[in-house]
């Protein structure tokens, strides 16, 4: 642990250098941030079908996801670090802090690089840092009037509904001591010359002295202290401030024996999920680190990453809406990469930690680094799942201008389509007339299971990919007048892949055919399975 020195004059003066000035450390350089966020709307629910077993959405609430790009002043940023104590009363949420708090030191580590302020609030345990620069940072601050109190904020019932967990046993799993353990942050954390210490009104006005802006939250508990402390998401955003929650840096006190009787973990995503319809955006951590989101071990849910990134059949809003079904139905961890339109798949580096990718994108050429990530996914012998335009996903023209030339520093996967996916996509149908969708016959595959064996309507083009290759197995056909063609097949895992499905659907009334949603949830499930 970073043993303090005591209080002096040029210490501060030198905290106040480093964190008054961002350029000492890198620039000007903004803060590029993906955010996730909800919004309410009339969001299409889902059918349930007798036929199918289509099971209904358990959670009905009108929102959908988006997801957009900020740029934030690092000199005008603040990370606050929330009660990651040495240890707590129940031993269980304690080691999940252990846990996380590397990972969380890394993260402030390369922040503070870039000129992030950072706060250590390890609230309660001040007196352990009495004697400090950096808790007297947050003491010397001018006082400054607030147009409401400082305070605890609990639950505003006319901003949000009630927290979708039952934390009222305080949400401990397992034996719990007496007292108060706790004496200092944890261990791990370590707090550097420059940063704060501090809680309550303290924070508050460090912040608005350094001229700060901009606050994302970490630390624990989000249903509890990050929501409601007086520095927490509440009062932050009551107070005008920009506040955001890196939703892979923080963790809950649910217990699972309490409702809604989900996991620990999926309980925690759901407090996320009610912070992002009422409160802030959330980010990941890959926003400032080279490395997959942060899970904790005894998160055994299987993840399955979504690359999406296409301007023609708004799987901006059909795949976060589908990935989020999944969360809720069949308990898989999802991670959804969104291009936003651009040449980019910004948080590549999470398909590292990924047990299937479903690729949805259309004519990108990524960045070198991004691709070679994709690629080595793809040698290393996990599944791949292909949606309508990831034939044509990696190659930017069908038939290139004259004299066109990949942008410098991007890359094609030309071969993606005929190699991998096992297609030839040459062109499309008319998109006026759609497609009718049938089943091989004699055909049988658990991809199949429980998906409707009738001729459905799909109002998406045909898309013409034959031939596929020799080792697929065919499993629908599409046809319009005069022309049949190969629509969704597998490849068994072979020596340079792993398991590949592919499908022409994806279009967006596609989403709304049970068939096509439980045709899909199949296949990611077959795609997360060992056997061939």
């Amino acid at each position: 642990m970073l043993r303090f020195k005591s209080t002096s004059l040029s210490s501060i003066l030198f905290g106040l250098l480093v964190l008054g000035d961002a350029s000492f450390l890198k620039g000007e350089e903004a803060l590029t941030l993906h955010t996730r966020h909800r919004v309410e709307t009339s969001k299409w629910v889902p059918p349930v079908n007798a036929h199918t077993k289509l099971p209904a959405p358990k959670s009905e609430q009108p929102f959908t996801l988006v997801y957009k790009t900020k740029k934030w002043d690092p000199e005008k940023t603040a990370i606050i670090i929330c009660d990651m104590w040495d240890t707590l009363r129940c031993k269980i949420p304690a080691d999940r802090v252990a846990e996380m708090a590397p990972h969380m030191n890394e993260v402030i580590t390369e922040a503070r690089r870039r000129g992030v302020l950072i706060v250590h609030s390890p609230s309660g345990n001040m007196d352990f840092y009495k004697n400090t620069p950096q808790r007297a940072l947050c003491l010397n601050a001018p006082k400054v009037e607030t147009p409401i109190p400082l305070k605890w904020n609990y639950l505003n019932k006319k901003i949000e509904a009630p927290l979708p967990i039952d934390d009222s046993d305080n949400g401990w799993e397992g034996p719990v001591g007496k007292g108060r353990p706790q004496t200092h942050q944890h261990d791990s954390l370590k707090i550097a010359e420059g940063d704060a210490i501090g809680d309550s009104k303290g924070i508050y006005y460090l912040l608005r002295q350094r001229k700060i802006e901009n606050v994302i939250l970490m630390g624990v508990h989000t249903n509890m202290c990050v929501l409601g402390r007086p520095f927490g998401i509440r009062q932050l955003t009551y107070l005008g401030m920009n506040v955001m929650l890196m939703r892979d840096m923080t963790d809950s006190l649910y217990n699972p024996a309490m409702p809604p009787y989900v996991s620990h973990y999926r309980g925690t995503e759901m407090v996320i999920e009610h912070i992002e319809k009422y409160w802030c955006p959330t980010i990941l951590s890959t926003d400032f680190l080279d490395k997959p989101a942060f899970r904790f071990k005894g998160d055994s849910r299987k993840h399955v990453v979504f690359l999406v990134s296409d301007d023609h059949y708004h799987a901006d809003k059909t795949i976060p809406d589908y990935a989020q079904w999944l969360r809720e139905n069949q308990q898989l961890h999802c991670t959804v990469l969104h291009g936003q339109g651009e040449h980019d798949l910004p948080g590549m580096i999470n398909i590292e930690s990924a047990d299937a990718v479903v690729v949805y994108v259309r004519r990108l050429g990524l960045p070198v680094k991004q691709l070679k990530t994709l690629q080595r996914y793809v040698a290393s012998g996990k599944s791949l799942l292909g949606l309508r335009t990831a034939n044509h996903a990696f190659t930017m023209h069908l038939r290139p201008p004259a004299g066109f030339k990949v942008p410098e520093g991007r890359a094609e996967w030309k071969d993606f389509d005929k190699s991998l996916l096992g297609g030839n996509y040459s062109g499309h149908g008319p998109n006026d007339i759609g497609s009718n969708v049938s089943y091989v016959s004699g055909v049988k595959h658990p991809i199949l299971k429980n998906v409707s064996t009738g001729t459905w309507h799909s109002t998406g083009s045909l898309y013409y990919v034959a031939p596929i290759t020799d080792d697929a197995v065919l499993l629908m056909q599409g046809s319009i007048p005069g022309r049949v063609e190969p629509l969704t097949w597998i490849r068994p895992k072979q020596k340079n892949h792993g398991k590949v499905f592919y499908t022409g659907l994806g279009h967006p009334d596609d989403f709304k055919e049970p068939a096509f949603r439980k045709l899909l949830a199949n296949a990611i499930i077959w795609a997360l399975a060992k056997d061939k």
